[in-house]
């Protein structure tokens, strides 16, 4: 190029990402986003038992990709069950389908025609993390679920980690349950799976972001855009509409969490979350906080000297704010965009 010519801006490669999710209002808003912003390359989608068994959150997803025309995305189905508690599902906040009871006729949704993938989620997971070490393109994993599958993949393939460059998990909080006054649902469902992530993070070198309740709630979409996307025309923004007025109906709002499509958000815009890298440790015996992800904030070491347990040996990139218009305008251009 001659001298004092312009540049050509250089496009960044999409992010290779896989969502493990348990399809979920709030996981079918991240799965649209993720199946469709240029930012990200999808290339798989793992099924786990957490909002509605493992079987019907394998039938949601296929539904979510179907509606984006997205059937190239492999969908594998994992565990239908946490570790050691008895599965818990969350049909009071997401329908007894999980996915808001919606008619799939009447919104003008496409058929499923896709099946899923033979392979166990966590084989699934495996090969395709080996395959990304090999190109050298390191996958960021966003388990938006309980965290079974991936406690899994981690201790019975840990050389799969080698093909991981982040994850970016919801669950967990600092300072708020839902599922119980400690405990969020993802963590309270199985925690000793988010024990052993976390455990095995640490040993393996994997860098860990928590997107937690603590900014879970703060993006949200109005009623008046719901109803705005239910009169599109593609299928993508008249489910999206359908998503966000079932939760304004079940709750009585006027507005509506995209929910997990916040931790996609930071994988596409990191730049409007606030973190702080924290102690993390996962509780498992108390009545009242199991499944609690006990956040240490404290900042004088004198306390941490007298502390009998010690400090979580696991640290965390927990987020703490976010800027919740600027990822509510993503969200809604993105699913706007087909």
């Amino acid at each position: 190029m001659a001298a004092g010519a312009g540049t050509m801006d250089v496009v960044p490669a999409p992010i290779p990402v896989i969502l493990d999710v348990d399809t979920g209002v709030d996981d079918a808003c991240a799965l649209l986003l993720a199946e469709l912003h240029p930012s990200l390359n999808l290339q798989a989608v793992t099924c786990v038992a957490g909002n509605a068994g493992v079987d019907q959150v394998v039938t949601n997803t296929l539904a979510v990709l179907a509606a984006a025309g997205r059937t190239d995305v492999p969908v594998a189905r994992g565990t239908a069950r946490p570790l050691i508690e008895v599965p818990r599902e969350a049909r009071h906040v997401h329908g007894e389908d999980g996915m808001g009871d919606l008619d799939h006729a009447f919104l003008g949704l496409p058929p499923v025609t896709a099946a899923a993938d033979p392979r166990h989620a966590v084989e699934l997971l495996r090969d395709l993390l080996d395959e990304a070490h090999e190109r050298t393109e390191p996958v960021t994993l966003v388990p938006l679920a309980p965290l079974t599958n991936i406690a899994l993949l981690l201790r019975t393939y840990p050389q799969a980690a080698k093909g991981l460059r982040h994850i970016v998990f919801m669950g967990g909080a600092a300072n708020i349950g839902n599922a119980t006054a400690s405990a969020e649902f993802n963590v309270w469902q199985d925690p000793e799976a988010a024990a052993v992530v976390l455990d095995a993070c640490r040993e393996l070198s994997v860098p860990v972001t928590m997107y937690g309740l603590d900014v879970f709630y703060d993006v949200r979409v109005t009623r008046v855009d719901a109803t705005t996307l239910s009169a599109g025309a593609s299928a993508v923004a008249r489910l999206a509409g359908a998503l966000v007025a079932f939760q304004c109906e079940r709750f009585g709002i006027d507005d509506a969490t995209v929910g997990d499509a916040g931790a996609v958000c930071a994988v596409i815009d990191p730049d409007g979350l606030r973190t702080t890298a924290l102690p993390v440790h996962v509780e498992l015996t108390g009545a009242r906080t199991r499944g609690q992800t006990v956040v240490d904030r404290r900042r004088w070491a004198g306390d941490v000297r007298h502390d009998p347990h010690g400090v979580a040996p696991t640290v965390v990139d927990v987020a703490t704010s976010v800027d919740a218009e600027r990822w509510r305008r993503l969200w809604l251009e993105t699913v706007r965009s087909q």
